[in-house]
């Protein structure tokens, strides 16, 4: 693994508030902004907890990923949703100059900071995802997503999944899913702007029927996830 990195939270999909100027976008839009689609349920006050315990900076947004998904690289074809994507171009412009560029230009600069500090920098993306998507029922708990390409990520997601596994033999840990760690995403992004040796992506994805059920169940994970994570980090 990296040798003695710091450590950066960013969370893409905090919450699903509309800024007032695209409130008329969103009039008959409520159901879908409290879905999954709206937001990833249940993960902010995750990250906020964990960045809070680790001592570490958080980057996050409350706005809506259906407004302009800060998850996707531009020219993804779901970077913007079906309520913005036929928006004249001046407009989806005007997203990504308010919204988009200055939240990747956040990460990045604090990026830039803890590397030329501390020479390497483990960034953690904090996400959620919903326990069925198409019909499908999602047989994971916890994902920890990482490009296999790089050792040290494989090494760190092996290491934190023992030790999950350990904490919570109750739960289902699993490397690469719900979705692949080398799709497209932000921390793929920045892997292509940072070597190997600076720089260390992992997305956590928490099934979100563990934070939408709630009680001791979702406090003990959320717990475990911390001090796993403390111990692996030191």
């Amino acid at each position: 693994m990296l040798e003695r990195p710091a450590i950066l939270l960013s969370c893409e999909h905090g919450g699903n508030r509309v800024p007032g100027e695209y409130q008329g976008l969103f009039a008959d839009a409520q159901p879908l902004l409290d879905s999954h689609r709206g937001y990833d349920i249940g993960i902010l006050p995750l990250a906020q907890e964990l960045a809070r315990k680790l001592g570490a900076p958080l980057v996050a947004s409350d706005v809506t990923r259906l407004l302009v998904d800060l998850n996707r690289s531009k020219g993804h074809p779901r970077l913007f949703s079906e309520l913005t994507r036929h928006l004249p171009k001046p407009q989806r412009e005007q997203l990504l100059h308010d919204h988009y560029l200055p939240y990747r230009k956040s990460v990045r600069h604090k990026l830039e900071k803890l590397v030329a500090g501390d020479g390497a920098v483990i960034h953690l993306s904090v996400h959620s995802f919903t326990p069925e998507l198409d019909g499908r029922v999602r047989e994971v708990d916890i994902g920890l997503l990482y490009d296999s390409r790089r050792p040290a990520e494989v090494e760190f997601c092996g290491l934190w999944r023992e030790q999950l596994k350990a904490a919570l033999p109750q739960l289902r840990i699993r490397r690469n899913l719900p979705y692949r760690g080398s799709s497209d995403g932000l921390v793929t992004d920045l892997r292509k702007d940072f070597t190997a040796q600076q720089y260390l992506g992992i997305e956590l994805e928490v099934n979100q029927a563990l934070p939408l059920s709630g009680g001791p169940r979702w406090q003990l994970v959320q717990r475990e996830l911390v001090e796993t994570l403390k111990e692996l980090l030191e």
